[in-house]
């Protein structure tokens, strides 16, 4: 099952230019950009998700290259058992550290001699962020360890590079949040994502979440597409939608509020955020004192950064 979703073409021709200059079929290509190669004991899992959209296409393009290896493979005996009971008692299997390793020695080489970046899918690990998937996109070669049933011996930590999580929640296997970082790693590989400029705006990738998006038609069920859109005053659009971005993240998830980059814009928008919600709920004029304390300190901070 090794490298089964790369397609490997054979080759037309000895390699290099023929008599007209046009390089022949057979000549050196330039790799992928990233090779991702994914660790399984359920390899069928993985036949589907990579073969359509984005990454199907990246694929085909020659700009990402993703392999499945079967790690029951590696497995010793006629029945290639690559789980066992837990020492201490329990329930469930765990996998042995044997099969596991040798998959990932075979696909990255002994941690001395890497090649590659080892990581295993743990709800132990650290949580997959934008920056993470940033991280991992800009190297070359990435592995990728997906546990199953109870989890994976402990000994084999010592043969990876780190351990990463999805999630705050149960799946069945890492196969699923194998799926969820591929997703999210390959849409960074420059050429991926066919506007380069849809990345940058993506959720997360400023520390914020995404605007509403809308598109055709203007109205839908009584429910119209905001003016501003519709005006052509590109300007205009942008601010609404930093500060529709800012509305959002603010009642949806006020906590990356702490860790984003924001403006002295950004704060004055988010006060007057602020007040029209208050207003919203408790009748107008309630909510002016936060807008007009906001404003009075982004002054001050503009007044000490023109004094340094």
């Amino acid at each position: 099952m090794r490298g089964h979703l790369v397609a490997r073409k054979k080759a037309d021709s000895p390699g290099g230019r023929d008599r007209s200059g046009r390089r022949g079929a057979g000549a050196r290509k330039r790799g992928p950009a990233l090779r991702i190669e994914i660790l399984t004991l359920f390899p069928g899992i993985f036949e589907s998700p990579f073969s359509h959209s984005l990454i199907g296409k990246a694929q085909a393009r020659g700009l990402l290259a993703i392999g499945v290896n079967d790690i029951r493979v590696h497995a010793r005996g006629r029945h290639r058992v690559a789980d066992d009971a837990p020492y201490g008692g329990g329930d469930g299997m765990v996998m042995k550290p044997e099969p596991v390793v040798r998959a990932i020695e075979e696909a990255a080489g002994p941690k001395r001699r890497r090649r590659a970046w080892v990581v295993l899918l743990s709800p132990a690990g650290a949580l997959l962020t934008q920056a993470k998937a940033r991280e991992l996109a800009a190297r070359k070669h990435v592995v990728l360890v997906c546990g199953r049933y109870a989890g994976v011996d402990e000994r084999v930590a010592a043969s990876v590079d780190e351990e990463i999580s999805v999630g705050d929640y149960v799946l069945g296997g890492g196969e699923p949040a194998a799926i969820v970082l591929v997703d999210a790693v390959a849409r960074l590989v420059p050429g991926v994502v066919g506007n380069e400029v849809s990345p940058v705006a993506d959720s997360f990738e400023d520390g914020l979440l995404e605007c509403p998006q809308y598109t055709r038609p203007p109205v839908f069920r009584g429910l119209e597409v905001p003016r501003v859109l519709l005006g052509g005053d590109h300007e205009e659009v942008a601010r609404w939608r930093r500060k529709e971005s800012l509305r959002r993240t603010w009642g949806r998830r006020p906590d990356l509020l702490s860790r984003a980059a924001l403006t002295q814009a950004d704060h004055i928008a988010l006060a007057k955020i602020r007040r029209e919600v208050t207003e919203a709920r408790d009748g107008p004029g309630t909510g002016g004192e936060e807008t007009a304390a906001a404003t009075r300190r982004a002054g001050a901070r503009r007044g000490t950064e023109r004094r340094r």
